[in-house]
């Protein structure tokens, strides 16, 4: 059943657990300044774990609140709304899954925390078994962010054996200039090597370690030996 409860209320819930010195810290790391990723951000001082608390207090709010929440200018009011999107998307993937393509294209899944945290809930457990080429059309973005949320939402699949997404994306992605896409790549690299296959992350290195960025290619070569990661680094 739909909450009764508005937007406004989990504003006023997160506004009671706010902390200035914090917000300070948060802003300075999620580059918020002038030229920055995030620039023009605003953060009010709540951490992720004091956020998820509040979650908890409104889940099943209705999607007409949470489409407010995901509009406003508060990073912690955008997360709160993916969390509940995250909550929702085990009831109702498809229906979630739209709505937070629709945030993202509309700009509001707009750092790195809130894809990490949402992609491969909100959007990959919606296209698991359906039609994935909205991951191809977000990969080839002009959006730094839509870009990594393609990347992120493969870990859905990796979640259930398939590699397949996530070999796609990495190709595509090589040559890509932002080191927070490269990061993200080399992530989904290393967790398809642990969860479904090894073979098929050797098989991935051997072919493309030569034009991989660096920060892609340490990520991805995380849990090798350092001999192993010193033989990848040499084809760079």
């Amino acid at each position: 059943m739909e909450s009764l409860a508005t937007a406004d209320d989990v504003r006023s819930a997160l506004a009671e657990l706010t902390n200035p010195a914090d917000a300070v810290q948060l802003q300075r790391y999620f580059k918020t300044g002038p030229g920055e990723y995030g620039e023009g951000d605003v953060f009010i001082g709540v951490r992720v774990p004091a956020v998820r608390a509040v979650v908890k207090r409104f889940r099943g709010l209705g999607y007409d609140e949470v489409d407010a929440l995901l509009d406003d200018p508060i990073h912690e009011h955008r997360l709160a709304a993916l969390l509940l999107l995250v909550a929702a998307a085990r009831r109702d993937p498809a229906g979630v899954r739209d709505r937070y393509l629709a945030a993202v294209r509309r700009g509001r899944v707009n750092n790195w925390d809130l894809v990490d945290l949402s992609a491969p809930e909100a959007l990959g457990d919606g296209l698991v078994g359906g039609d994935r080429t909205v991951l191809d059309e977000l990969a080839a973005s002009d959006s730094l962010w839509e870009r990594r949320v393609a990347v992120l939402a493969t870990f859905a699949f990796l979640r259930r054996g398939d590699p397949t997404p996530t070999l796609v994306l990495a190709e595509r992605l090589l040559g890509d200039r932002e080191d927070l896409i490269h990061k993200a790549v080399g992530w989904m690299l290393r967790e398809l090597g642990k969860r479904v296959s090894r073979d098929a992350l050797v098989e991935f290195l051997d072919s493309h370690a030569a034009r991989m960025p660096r920060t892609m290619l340490s990520y991805a070569t995380e849990h090798f030996t350092p001999e192993e990661r010193q033989r990848y680094r040499a084809l760079r």
